[in-house]
This record gives structure tokens, sequence and C-alpha cells, in this order.
């Protein structure tokens, strides 16, 4: 546990000492610190401040998750500004809360980040948060890899998703396709949004809208290049925004 506030740890302390699944291992003030002895003794699940100010919390988690990952991570936060949460969120961590969280709201979300689960997720289809996922990829004018080498973190079922909905706009019409009731679909999208912040993979947005595009541009033009070659500038620019209104309005078909 890390945090500069000594009243919210021992909050945090008392909070857990009734719990018999839950002993509380070790606890500094800040991140850096926390770091040294999460390599030094790993606990099931590190409670940190995201440390708004510097985002050191924020560095520390993304540290966490990529070369520690059997430690979970829940971030308290104190800025519940749009920017912050996204930075948070974008850190990896398996689940954040205020320090105003209900004790019992708390206890329930350590067990399940303990489990491996990822509460953080339902945080993705709120007002904001998915637009402002989602508006990361305006900042990539055009694509540097193969569509399939952009995909590392995505199930073959979320792909399809990604796809279809880049494709329709239209997460009704991705549930006739395959069967999923939009609840599922929901879920999936979920899912991948947090897989593509967390993991700073948002040109997998693009990369699955492009794909469908790819064939036809290729077999239009002359020189005889191949299916995979990638999408140019121009292109992309053009395409761009009919892509960004298709996520818009499936996820407003979610909400």
């Amino acid at each position: 546990m890390a945090d500069w506030q000594v009243l919210f740890r021992e909050g945090i302390h008392f909070t857990l000492s009734g719990e018999d699944d839950i002993d509380v291992i070790g606890e500094t003030t800040g991140s850096e610190e926390a770091l040294a002895e999460i390599q030094a003794n790993p606990p099931r699940v590190a409670v940190m401040n995201a440390d708004h100010d510097d985002f050191a919390g924020v560095r520390t988690t993304r540290y966490i998750r990529q070369n520690i990952p059997s430690v979970a991570v829940l971030l308290t936060i104190d800025n519940t500004s749009e920017e912050h949460v996204f930075q948070t969120m974008k850190s990896g961590a398996n689940a954040c809360m205020t320090k105003d969280t209900d004790p019992a709201d708390l206890i329930d979300i350590i067990r399940m980040v303990a489990q491996g689960r990822h509460p953080i997720a339902d945080m993705m289809l709120i007002p904001g948060i998915a637009v402002r996922v989602l508006k990361e990829f305006e900042q990539f004018g055009t694509m540097s890899e193969q569509v399939n080498n952009l995909m590392p973190g995505l199930t073959g079922i979320e792909t399809d998703i990604l796809r279809r909905i880049a494709q329709t706009g239209s997460a009704e019409q991705v549930t006739r396709a395959i069967n999923m009731s939009i609840d599922e679909i929901g879920e999936h999208l979920r899912r991948i949004l947090t897989k593509l912040v967390s993991n700073d993979h948002i040109r997998q947005v693009m990369a699955a809208a492009q794909d469908s595009r790819l064939s036809n541009i290729s077999q239009s033009r002359s020189n005889g290049k191949s299916a995979e070659e990638f999408i140019t500038r121009d292109e992309f620019a053009a395409f761009k925004d009919t892509i960004w209104e298709r996520f818009r309005s499936a996820i407003d078909e979610i909400k």
C-alpha cells in the first residue's frame, strides 16, 4: 500500500484488518518506494495513489503491469477529471477508485483484482471516456506496421467485433452477424477498449478499420502491390472521420 497521506493508509489498514483473507504486508509513502518493496516481496495486489501531479503512480503502475504481471494494481485517485482518469486507465491498472469509496466496496474491489479481474473496464463506456480512447487514433497519420501485427493483445472474437464495428458502425448489426446479445457486445467492447488504452495500442482501432479497405485499395491500383499494402496518408485522412463516427454510433447503441 502506497500513499502520502498517513491517515488514508491507516484507514485502509483498519478496514482490511477484519478480513481473514486479506493481509497488508507493507506500506510506503510513495509509488517509487513501493516499487522497491514490490520487487523485493511481490504482493498479490498493490494499492497505490496515482500521484496525479506528476503521474508517478501511473508510471510505476505501467512498469509493474509490464514487468511484474503477477501483481495486480488498484490505483486511488484524488482528481476525477476526464484527463486524469484517462491517464490512470492507460497505466494498465486493474482498477481505480476515489478516496471516498465505501469501505465495503474497497474490500470487494481488492478481492476482484486479486482474482485477476479488471473492474476498471466498467468505466470504458461512461460518457467521455470511450470517446477519449477512440480519439487517440487522430494523432496517427499513417500506419507503419502490417494490420495483423497490430493485434497482439486482442482475441479472435475481439478482433472480429472491432473490425465489424469499423465496417458498419452498428452494434445491432454486429449482434445479428455473430449471434450475440447487445450486452455481450458491450462487454467485449469494454475489454477491447481496456486493452487498447492500457497497452497504448490505439492504432488497432484504425488497423481494424483499414483492414476492410486494404484489398479494395490495392486492387484499384495498377502497380501490382499486395493487399497488405499500407493505407496512404491521404486515404487515411479521408477515411478517418467516417470510422470515428461509426465507433461513436456503436458505443451510443450500447450505453
